[in-house]
């Protein structure tokens, strides 16, 4: 009979939107590619990325263009569509090419963009 609350309370998250449970401050989560990925993923993770989302932040002459290469472009139009789709786990896969990080990538040292959210 004790047991009767818990189960309630299992089934109640198991209805709730997303299912998951929520504690005190929601960590904040970025989208990034992973080191090892090849550049023909990367095109490919862009392009659709690109296809879901306003990239317009990655033209030249915009904030989110330097560093201008495959990698930084791919992972903040990666992160923009992951930021979109409500920052859950599987809009970061990119066919297990992509990695969440809890680490906001504007603060390394060699990225001096701004990432978005």
């Amino acid at each position: 009979m004790g047991n009767v609350p818990l189960l309630l309370f299992l089934l109640f998250l198991s209805l709730s939107p997303g299912g998951n449970l929520i504690m005190g401050n929601e960590q904040k989560t970025w989208c990034v590619a992973k080191p090892s990925s090849d550049q023909a993923t990367l095109l490919s993770n862009l392009n659709f990325a690109c296809s879901q989302v306003d990239c317009r932040i990655l033209q030249k002459g915009c904030p989110c263009f330097y560093p201008d290469n495959l990698m930084n472009h791919a992972s903040i139009a990666m992160n923009l569509y992951y930021q979109s789709k409500g920052r859950n786990h599987w809009n970061c896969d990119f066919r297990a090419s992509a990695l969440v990080s809890f680490t906001d990538p504007s603060m390394l040292h060699h990225n001096r963009t701004k990432f978005p959210y």
